[in-house]
C-alpha cells in the first residue's frame, strides 16, 4: 500500500486516541501563538551566499539523491524543477540502486542514474548534493555516498527532514543546523553536538546547509541560484515561481504540535470510511513544481490520497525533463474527484489554490494541518 499521508506515524496518533489520549491531548498547547519572523541581518544573508558559491566548476553539477522505496515528493522534485528551469547548473536525479524512485506521499519517477553510475561518470564528485527527506535515515549506501561526496568537496544541502539523513552521516556533528519542526527533537537526540538555530528557514555552516520543512525547498533553491548566477537570475526564477520574496526569515514558534492539529488529525484518521481517492492527470510538459506541491498537499489531509493517471502506461516527461510513471492507465477520472494542478497559475499560486480547495472540501482545520506539515508560512 502507498505510504501513509503523514511523514510521521498516523498510527501512533490513533493509538493514543484509544489509550489515554484525552490527558495527552489536554496537555498540548491550544494553538500556536502569533509569531513575528525576526529580520535576518544582511551580513548573515551575505555569508549564506558566500558559503554556497561554486568552487569546482564554472557550470556546477548538482546531484539530488533519493532512496528507491520512499523519498519525499516535494523535496526530490521541486529542487530539480527549479534549478533546471533556471538553467544555472546541470542537475541529476539519483537513486541508490537501479529502478524507479517511489516518492511519498505521492508520485513515482525514473531517476537519471544510480549513485554508482554517477560516480563512474563524475569521479571528482558533484558541486552540490541535495538531500531530501527519506523514509529512513540509515540507508548505508546513501550515507556512505554522502560522506564520499563531502570528501570530494561537494556542498551538502539537507532539505526538510533530509537534515536527519545528513546528521546520520556525521556531516552535521558540531555544526549549526535546522530541520522540519516535527523532527527537531529526534535529530538533536541522535546528534547531540548539533547546534539548533531557531527562526531561520535555512542555516549554513561551512559546506553544509539545512532547511526547515518541505516548502523551504523553494527559497533554498532561489538562494542557491543567486549564489551561482547572481541576484537578477534568482529574481527571474522567483517570478517564474510566483514568489515576491524569499530568504532565511522564519517564525519557528508558529510551527508545533498543538491540540487543534492533533484533534483534526485524529478525527480525520478515525473516519476511515470517508476517504477520497483523487486523480491527477499527468501530461507532457506539465509544470513539475506545481505537480509536486499539489500532490503533496492533497496527500496530507488524512482524508484523501492521490493517484497519478495517464491515457497510457508510458512515462510522461514534464517541463524540466522529470519522467513521471503513472499509477493507473485511464482516460479520465470521476467528476468531483480530480485534483487540479492549476496549469494557468504559477507554482506558489497553485499551492495556495490547492490549500483553498482543501478548505472547501474538508474545512479550514484540515487545511491548517496540511500547511503545518508543509511548514508553509501563510
Amino acid at each position: 500500500m502507498r505510504k501513509s499521508v503523514l511523514i510521521w506515524g498516523a498510527a501512533a496518533v490513533a493509538t493514543l486516541g484509544m489509550a489515554g489520549f484525552g490527558g495527552w491531548m489536554i496537555s498540548l498547547p491550544s494553538g500556536t501563538r502569533a509569531a513575528n519572523a525576526p529580520l535576518v541581518p544582511q551580513a548573515e544573508a551575505d555569508a549564506m551566499l558566500a558559503s554556497l558559491r561554486p568552487t569546482k566548476r564554472e557550470r556546477p553539477l548538482v546531484a539530488v539523491i533519493g532512496i528507491n522505496d520512499a523519498t519525499e515528493t516535494t523535496d526530490y522534485l521541486v529542487p530539480t524543477g527549479i534549478l533546471r528551469r533556471a538553467d544555472v547548473a546541470d542537475v541529476m536525479m539519483l537513486a541508490t540502486r537501479p529502478g524507479p524512485v517511489q516518492l511519498y506521499p505521492a508520485l513515482k519517477v525514473e531517476p537519471d542514474a544510480t549513485i554508482t553510475e554517477f560516480d563512474a561518470n563524475h569521479p571528482d564528485g558533484a558541486d552540490y548534493v541535495i538531500v531530501p527527506a527519506m523514509s529512513r535515515d540509515d540507508d548505508p549506501a546513501a550515507l556512505a555516498w554522502l560522506r564520499s561526496q563531502a570528501e570530494k568537496g561537494a556542498k551538502i544541502i539537507g532539505i526538510c527532514a533530509g537534515a536527519k539523513v545528513v546528521g546520520a552521516s556525521g556531516l552535521l556533528d558540531g555544526r549549526r543546523a535546522t530541520t522540519h519542526w516535527y523532527y527537531l527533537s529526534e535529530m538533536l537526540g541522535r546528534s547531540p553536538t548539533i547546534e539548533y538555530v531557531a527562526d531561520r528557514r535555512m542555516v549554513s555552516d561551512g559546506s553544509v546547509v539545512t532547511t526547515t520543512g518541505i516548502t523551504a525547498s523553494m527559497p533554498m533553491m532561489l538562494t542557491l541560484i543567486e549564489a551561482i548566477a547572481g541576484r537578477g537570475k534568482a529574481e527571474a526564477a522567483a517570478r517564474d515561481l510566483g514568489l515576491e520574496r524569499w530568504g532565511a526569515r522564519h517564525a519557528s514558534a508558529a510551527f508545533k504540535l498543538t491540540r487543534p492539529f492533533a484533534t483534526t488529525v485524529l478525527a480525520n484518521q478515525v473516519a476511515f470510511w470517508n476517504r477520497d481517492e483523487l486523480g491527477i492527470r499527468v501530461e507532457p510538459r506539465m509544470d513539475e513544481v506545481s505537480l509536486a506541491l499539489v500532490a503533496d498537499a492533497w496527500s496530507r489531509t488524512y482524508r484523501s490520497s492521490v493517484t497519478i493517471f495517464s491515457t497510457s502506461a508510458d512515462v510522461v516527461e514534464t517541463r524540466s525533463g522529470i519522467r513521471v510513471m503513472p499509477d493507473q492507465v485511464r482516460a479520465n477520472w470521476p467528476e468531483g474527484r480530480r485534483a487540479s494542478t492549476f496549469p494557468d497559475r504559477k507554482p506558489a499560486d497553485a499551492l495556495d489554490q490547492a490549500l483553498e480547495a482543501i478548505a472547501g472540501r474538508y474545512g479550514h482545520p484540515t487545511t491548517n494541518v496540511v500547511a503545518m506539515q508543509l511548514e508553509y508560512p501563510r
